[in-house]
C-alpha cells in the first residue's frame, strides 16, 4: 500500500500514571519553581500537571516517573483546597465563594484584570505554568450552579 494514505497514529495523550487524568504540559520554568531541586531529576523535563484533586501525584513524565503533591514547595490547587487558585495575586476558594454568595464577580473580575497586566507570573506562580483564569471561572459557575462547595 502507498504510504501517502496511510494514516499516521494521532500522539497518545500524557496520562497520570496514577489516575489516568490528562495531563497539562508544563514549561520547564514551572516545573523549577515548584519542584525542590533534589527532586528535579525525579520527572524529565518535558512532564505534565495532574489537576485531579483527590490524585497524590502533581507532576509526571512519559515514563511514568512523577512527584507526588506532598513533595513541592507549597501546596497547589487542586491539590490542596486551602491553596491559591491565583498563586499570582491569592485569591482563594473563600473569595470566590465570598463572591457567589454576594451575587457578584468583583474578586473573580478582578483576576481577570490583573491576570492581563505584567504582574501576573503564571509561569513562575501557577501549578499548571498558565493563567489561572479558565481555573476560576470554572470554580466560579461550579458554585453558582452548585456544583462544588
Amino acid at each position: 500500500m502507498n504510504k501517502a494514505f496511510v494514516r499516521e497514529p494521532d500522539a497518545a495523550e500524557a496520562r497520570c500514571p496514577k489516575c489516568g487524568t490528562p495531563g497539562t504540559a508544563v514549561p520547564e520554568q514551572t516545573l523549577n519553581a515548584m519542584i525542590p531541586p533534589e527532586r528535579l531529576s525525579d520527572v524529565a523535563k518535558t512532564a505534565y500537571f495532574c489537576d485531579f484533586p483527590r490524585c497524590d501525584v502533581a507532576y509526571f513524565d512519559d515514563f511514568e516517573r512523577f512527584v507526588e503533591a506532598s513533595a513541592l514547595k507549597g501546596p497547589v490547587w487542586p491539590k490542596d483546597s486551602d491553596a491559591p487558585l491565583c498563586s499570582c495575586f491569592g485569591l482563594t476558594a473563600d473569595d470566590v465563594r465570598s463572591d457567589v454568595a454576594e451575587g457578584g464577580v468583583r474578586r473573580v473580575r478582578a483576576i481577570v484584570e490583573r491576570s492581563k497586566s505584567s504582574e501576573a507570573r503564571c509561569a513562575e506562580c501557577s501549578p499548571t505554568g498558565r493563567s489561572c483564569v479558565a481555573a476560576v471561572q470554572r470554580y466560579y459557575f461550579q458554585l453558582k450552579g452548585g456544583g462544588a462547595s
